[in-house]
């Protein structure tokens, strides 16, 4: 009877086999992580300190004579700023070593070079202590314009065969008035209508007149 019961009890199906246990599923890997952004701002570059020029020497027209004085005193300057009036240029003037009488002799020679020329009525007048402009005028007169240019042309000529140059030639023949810049001796060469008009005669009344050649 026993042997029957447990032939009962005992299962009629079989047992189940148990499912192969699955292996664990692995995490993926994970991304390598980012690398760092690179910075947004450039450095700043080092700010410049400003240099400074150096100050320029002040320069004042009181201290203009006495730099004229000493330079006159060391015997260095070779020239010298001539003063000016109103309508005439500022021009260089030749440091005065002559004496007065050298001075009136170069004038007369300049007479002299302007007779050669046939310039008519030519007046020395002798300007010494009225202005700085020059020592002396020489003022003559050509009857053409091309007369004008010949006189100025001989002047200038003849000076320089005795080593005498000019500083500087203003005017044309065209309009009636030439001059001739020697530094202590001027020369002023009109035709006549232009010489009565500017009439340097009067204007210079109290200049001495050296030598007159009609």
């Amino acid at each position: 009877m026993k042997n029957v019961e447990s032939a009962r009890a005992a299962p009629t199906t079989s047992p189940k086999p148990k499912a192969a246990a699955k292996p664990p599923a692995t995490a993926a890997p994970k991304p390598a992580t980012k690398a760092p952004k690179p910075a947004t701002r450039a450095p700043k570059p080092a700010t410049k300190v400003p240099v400074k020029a150096a100050p320029k020497p002040a320069t004042t027209a009181a201290a203009e004579p006495a730099k004229r004085a000493a330079a006159k005193a060391a015997g260095t300057s070779s020239t010298e700023t001539a003063p000016h009036s109103i309508g005439l240029p500022k021009r260089p003037r030749p440091a005065r070593k002559v004496a007065a009488s050298a001075r009136l002799d170069m004038a007369r020679r300049i007479v002299a070079l302007a007779e050669d020329k046939k310039a008519a009525d030519i007046l020395l007048l002798d300007l010494e202590g009225l202005t700085t402009l020059a020592d002396a005028f020489v003022i003559c007169s050509g009857g053409s314009e091309r007369q004008l240019e010949s006189i100025a042309d001989g002047i200038v000529r003849g000076m320089r065969a005795e080593g005498i140059r000019p500083i500087g030639t203003e005017g044309l023949p065209a309009s009636h008035w030439m001059l001739v810049d020697f530094g202590d001796v001027i020369v002023h060469i009109f035709t006549p209508p232009e010489r009565d008009y500017y009439g340097l005669e009067k204007h210079w009344s109290e200049a001495k007149a050296v030598l007159r050649v009609q």
